[in-house]
């Protein structure tokens, strides 16, 4: 009567054994990929009206069983201070300003990309410091331990040429540097998406590099910079100006950024004159800006745009003169107010000129 009892537990430890493998995978199976026709209506009946606004076609869709490996494209990563991306770019480019300490932002990025490529030992196969442009020799971005291409059969290092091409802007605070694949050798197809995942990957070493060789800089700078004070003073002209006994040369190179910190946005400067135009815009205060401790100073002077003449005194110290958008000289109660509001800047922020 219980001969049936070893068959059904034979039959039980098969089934046990072979686990899924007795459900079928129908991820893939046509009938996943109805697509849905248009109602139909009956032949006694007028076809239901359709605004054509609204119309979208029939789907099509492809049954493949095979995984696809898609990746998104690669993206440019703006972690050094003063860089920046426009949105809309489709090449690989990034924007650098000037930041405090920068004596010239051409040459800084000219060593960076030297660094980078000492440290990939690529050699260059074209130099031009007048045009800002590098051209580079083989070497490998990616390598194969870095990949995802390390399962499966053997490959060797795809191999690449790019040009770095650095352009700056009329008024020397912003340089943007672009980054170009010339030449491509290698297993893999060179598709548009893998073109711009190697550009921009040897673009990010470069913005990684500057970001280390300005943090050292500013570690150099705290070390021999200290805060400077502002006194009341007359320029060489006996015009009513900003006076300090810093050198001109240190005044000059920084005293630009030091100015983007209070609202004014840089228009020119003018190495050899040393005239520097900026337009001043009262920066929008709130009760969280005070809480935080980020509020920007309000200086006593009205929106506009300013000329500061910076020049050497006979003392060897350094004036300051300020001028309003007709090159007239600021009157000498004006200036006593932006020196007290200017040096109350420089001892609440810690800011180094």
């Amino acid at each position: 009567m219980q001969y049936w009892i070893p068959k059904a537990l034979a039959v039980s430890v098969l089934v046990s054994l072979s686990g899924c493998s007795v459900f079928i995978n129908k991820a893939h199976d046509e009938r996943n990929y109805r697509t849905h026709e248009p109602v139909k209506a009956p032949a006694s009946l007028s076809q239901p009206a359709q605004d054509p606004v609204y119309k979208m076609d029939v789907g099509q869709y492809d049954n493949n069983p095979e995984a696809t490996n898609y990746r998104p494209p690669a993206q440019v990563l703006t972690i050094a201070k003063g860089s920046w991306v426009e949105e809309t770019d489709k090449q690989a480019r990034i924007y650098f300003d000037k930041n405090d300490g920068i004596a010239d932002l051409d040459e800084f990025l000219w060593d960076t990309i030297k660094s980078v490529l000492a440290d990939n030992n690529a050699g260059t196969t074209k130099e031009d410091k007048l045009l800002g442009i590098i051209e580079t020799d083989w070497y490998s971005i990616i390598k194969t331990e870095e990949g995802f291409w390390w399962w499966g059969d053997e490959v060797n290092d795809d191999l690449e040429k790019f040009r770095f091409t650095i352009e700056e802007k009329s008024h020397q605070r912003t340089a943007s540097l672009r980054v170009e694949l010339i030449d491509f050798k290698g297993d893999k197809t060179l598709t548009d998406l893998l073109k711009q995942q190697l550009e921009v990957r040897a673009l990010n070493q470069v913005v990684s590099e500057f970001d280390y060789r300005y943090r050292q800089l500013e570690v150099d700078m705290r070390k021999r910079q200290g805060i400077i004070s502002l006194e009341m003073g007359f320029d060489n002209k006996g015009n009513a100006a900003l006076v300090t006994e810093q050198s001109y040369d240190a005044v000059f190179d920084r005293f630009s950024g030091f100015l983007e910190r209070l609202s004014f946005s840089i228009v020119e400067i003018n190495p050899d004159t040393g005239l520097i135009t900026a337009d001043y815009t009262k920066p929008e205060t709130s009760v969280w800006d005070s809480i935080w401790g980020d509020d920007v100073a309000q200086l006593p002077i009205d929106e506009g745009q300013y000329q500061i003449l910076v020049s050497k005194t006979k003392e060897g110290g350094t004036s300051l003169t300020w001028m309003d958008d007709k090159g007239e000289t600021l009157e000498p109660g004006t200036m006593n107010g932006l020196q007290q509001a200017l040096e109350a800047a420089l001892i609440q922020r810690g800011i180094k000129i």
